[in-house]
């Protein structure tokens, strides 16, 4: 029959192997960058775990909405878009507390783990992009994994011109914004899933 659904449920567990994974695998970026965002005093490095650990949890949630109904969705794409703001806030704080207190961020590591995120980052958002046109929840870890990889290579820059410059700002400066990028799209997705709550089409 046509209308028995398996079509949908199919949709739905492929949502599922790709979040499971993209949860995976950013879990474990998340542990790596912020070990090695603490040793070498990195904001950037610090920021963009915290951009993992955000990212894991939203795709936790984005998980268990997956074949629930539209509200739910659209709960978790809510919740997506305050975590990134929260986040964001957060990163903000970091950039100011060590402009303020001084920071030596060791540009070798930065950008090797940064490539090394970029990497994983890639992978994951070439895997969500195949279902970005599905609902909002999935529309949302879209923009989460697309502002990863902007941040990914931001931390690469900004290890670069550490190592050119022999100063500690471009480390600052990437901070600063990747937190606005952070910002920028969970605004984006709370706009979102207010536009499908109130039934109006989204941009």
């Amino acid at each position: 029959m046509s209308d028995c659904g398996c079509e949908m449920e199919a949709n739905n567990e492929q949502e599922r192997k790709t979040l499971r994974l993209i949860l995976g695998i950013n879990a474990f970026m998340f542990a790596v960058e912020m070990a090695l965002g603490l040793f070498a005093q990195s904001t950037g490095l610090i920021a963009d775990s915290l951009d993992m650990l955000a990212d894991a949890g939203v795709y936790a949630i984005s998980l268990y909405a997956v074949g629930k109904s539209d509200i739910l969705k659209i709960t978790a794409a809510k919740f997506s878009g305050f975590a990134q703001v929260a986040l964001a806030l957060i990163v903000l704080t970091d950039v100011i507390r060590r402009f303020v207190l001084g920071s030596d961020p060791e540009s070798t590591v930065m950008v090797t783990v940064g490539t090394v995120a970029l990497i994983a980052n890639v992978i994951c958002l070439s895997l969500i992009a195949k279902h970005r046109s599905g609902g909002v929840h999935m529309r949302a870890s879209f923009i989460f994994s697309k502002n990863d990889v902007i941040a990914n290579l931001g931390v690469i820059l900004s290890g670069a011109l550490v190592w050119a410059f022999g100063s500690r700002y471009p480390d600052l400066i990437v901070g600063f914004v990747i937190a606005f990028v952070v910002l920028r799209g969970g605004i984006q997705i709370l706009r979102d899933a207010s536009s499908q709550k109130s039934g109006a089409p989204s941009d």
